[in-house]
């Protein structure tokens, strides 16, 4: 299945499955927060360390399966397969998108 995805959604798409943390970092705006397996991650020096810890632990890759747009957030289901127990598995990408930036991220099992 191949989704059209909004340009700044494409690149961080991208950036995950090249395993490039800085050009994820570039995604963000400074004062980005992610929410992924119950953690709070704010500010990109420390959402680069959550990307490389997550990039060397699971060397994951993301297949765009969905993409939903609704009120100021922007969800991408992904089919996401990895490192990991349960690979591959759904899940749900809440973008909040400001001035080009990704300002909120929370990642979800699908359907949660």
């Amino acid at each position: 299945m191949s989704i059209k995805l909004p340009q700044l959604i494409a690149k961080f798409v991208q950036a995950k499955n090249d395993h490039n943390s800085d050009a994820v970092i570039a995604c963000f705006a400074n004062d980005a927060i992610v929410h992924d397996e119950g953690q709070e991650i704010r500010g990109t020096n420390a959402i680069k360390k959550w990307t490389d810890a997550s990039i060397e632990k699971y060397q994951f890759t993301l297949e765009a399966t969905g993409l939903v747009e609704r009120d100021k957030e922007t969800v991408l289901t992904a089919q996401v397969s990895g490192n990991f127990d349960g690979s591959p598995v759904p899940l749900d990408f809440h973008f909040i998108i400001n001035d080009g930036k990704i300002s909120r991220l929370s990642i979800r099992l699908t359907g949660d």
